[in-house]
């Protein structure tokens, strides 16, 4: 396939994209565009979550089961935050195997949300289904031959285009409703033929994905929502049998054979073809996250994927993490006040004024690390682990940059961004099984402690970290008289989407959208891409307004 390049039209003038609704809120992207480039970006949360003023006044173990509805995804990962921030507060140290098994949970939920991200809210960025009507079967059928090691047949092929072909010709689209252009688009240029094998690996993985999800219930009891946290490790005694154990086994190598045989050939083949956008969507210079998996629980630094701090993209001199450089910002947020604070002094007091303000246009406050907009997620951990000299991480970066046959500057990209994913879910499934065994091997000498007994303090400050499949997630708990006095959320969607700071500094996907082609303001594919790649976890509807006529145009968003 020859190397393409993104087309781009002569339109000047804004765009709206609204909304672009998440699990849990609402997103407006609002750019302007000159000669068919993004020359400015604001992104605008327009649900108000109240999570930290429900909270206040309540025991503080009850802080888990409500942040943990913070996300209709990812919900272990704000249940486990809570609970960090309650043991920090504590001051305690749980039993190396509640941190196994939590790391167990950990991984596999990272797997399951990228392998969704990447074929059911983001694939269809660049896959055209429709174009996979005019493919060959028999030729996608060897190409999926030279790409995967698991075979995807000829027969199988044309039943998934029969399948297309017949949701097509009923007008009843099902999963790929408005997610694809029946007349074409010229941002999109996979051959037909691949475009038939991304769809029939996106409807493989739809079958896949429920496996992943059903190995994190194993021990967390049950998915989303898991019940087995508490303060002091977990408690799924039951989860210690070796049949139980085995049958979360299964289930992980299922989930890693078709990373391995699917997910990551399909990147490949994917990002193979759009290699233009290697250097389209960089953005911010500066990375940050707080590193995963721990050893210690308490000790961030003894994590398995270490924190840290880039600052210039330079690789050379990773930073040391250091939480008390957190401020957030609500200047430009739809929250009164204009001072930046540390979240344990966080105030969380709306103040609305209008949707299209552009002054004060988010629900999203504005966190920043020592005054520099970072960005944070899959990207920003990998390049810390890079530069660190993770070698699995180094090793597994190279084979990807060599595969492409581009450099590391290519990283710095939506390209990078969406690839990144894929390497974190590789690396990620490597450590499950490390993490695996050693939980094995303590219980067959007979060390089977999952949890220790702890009261809560009167009064204590703590704060959990956790590296969520979006990125650095943060709960700060204050407590005053046995009770939740102050209560913060710092997320991965504020760090990325959220809007300007009191400096005027761009959040990650504002920075990261200017100079953005657009080849269709009808059909703004180009922005989506990029949005797509910090995985907001879209599934809903756009509609974009033309600056010129006023017109309104629907494109939904799968």
């Amino acid at each position: 396939m020859s190397e393409k390049t993104t087309p781009q039209s002569s339109y000047t003038g804004p765009i709206v994209v609204d909304p672009l609704t998440r699990i849990e809120g609402h997103l407006r992207i609002e750019v302007e565009v000159e000669n068919g480039r993004v020359k400015d970006a604001r992104s605008c949360s327009t649900l108000f979550r109240g999570l930290e003023t429900i909270l206040k006044g309540r025991d503080p173990r009850d802080a888990q089961f409500f942040t943990g509805r913070t996300c209709g995804v990812c919900t272990y990962t704000h249940s486990l935050a809570s609970t960090r921030a309650l043991e920090d507060a504590m001051q305690i140290e749980i039993p190396r195997n509640a941190s196994l098994i939590r790391n167990l949970v950990l991984g596999m939920q990272n797997i399951h949300d990228h392998v969704v991200h990447f074929y059911h809210l983001h694939a269809l960025d660049f896959v055209d289904v429709a174009a996979a009507l005019q493919a060959d079967p028999a030729k996608a059928a060897k190409l999926n031959a030279t790409i995967s090691p698991r075979p995807t047949s000829e027969e199988e092929l044309r039943a998934v285009q029969a399948k297309v072909k017949a949701l097509v010709e009923s007008g009843q689209l099902g999963p790929f409703t408005n997610a694809y252009f029946l007349g074409g688009h010229p941002a999109y240029y996979l051959d037909p033929e691949a475009n038939l094998v991304a769809t029939a690996h996106y409807l493989q993985a739809l079958r896949v994905q429920m496996d992943i999800a059903r190995a994190t219930a194993v021990f967390g009891g049950k998915n989303p929502h898991p019940q087995f946290l508490i303060a002091g490790g977990v408690t799924c005694y039951n989860a210690l049998r070796s049949d139980v154990i085995a049958s979360f086994t299964e289930l992980y190598k299922k989930a890693k054979d078709f990373v391995e045989q699917v997910y990551i050939p399909d990147l490949l083949l994917v990002a193979g073809a759009y290699k233009d956008w290697a250097s389209i969507g960089g953005g911010l210079a500066d990375y940050m996250d707080f590193g995963e998996f721990p050893v210690r629980e308490r000790d961030i630094e003894a994590r398995w994927l270490k924190p840290g701090v880039i600052y210039n993209r330079d690789l050379a001199h990773p930073l040391l993490f250091d939480h008390t450089k957190i401020a957030e910002h609500v200047r430009h947020s739809w929250y009164e006040g204009d001072q930046a604070r540390y979240p344990y002094q966080g105030a969380t007091q709306p103040q609305f004024t209008q949707m299209g303000d552009t002054d004060r246009y988010s629900w999203m406050k504005a966190p920043r690390y020592d005054g520099h907009a970072v960005e944070t997620g899959p990207l920003a951990q990998m390049l810390l682990a890079y530069a660190q000299g993770n070698e699995l991480v180094k090793a597994t970066v190279d084979t990807v940059l060599k595969a492409l046959n581009v450099g590391p500057e290519a990283l710095f990209s939506t390209l990078g961004r969406t690839a990144a994913r894929g390497v974190e879910t590789l690396v990620v499934a490597h450590g499950v099984g490390e993490w695996i065994k050693e939980l094995e091997d303590n219980l067959a000498r007979g060390d089977n402690k999952i949890c220790v007994n702890a009261e809560v303090p009167r009064s204590a400050e703590g704060v959990g970290f956790v590296h969520a499949p979006r990125g650095g997630l943060s709960h700060w708990i204050v407590i005053e008289n046995g009770k939740i006095a102050n209560f913060q959320l710092v997320v991965p969607s504020t760090w990325n989407l959220g809007p300007r700071c009191a400096e005027g500094k761009l959040s990650a996907v504002e920075a990261s959208l200017i100079g953005t082609p657009v080849a269709d303001p009808k059909r703004p594919v180009e922005i989506l891409r990029t949005v797509h790649s910090f995985d907001p976890c879209i599934a809903c509807g756009v509609h974009v307004i033309d600056g010129t006529t006023n017109r309104s145009y629907d494109f939904k968003v799968l």
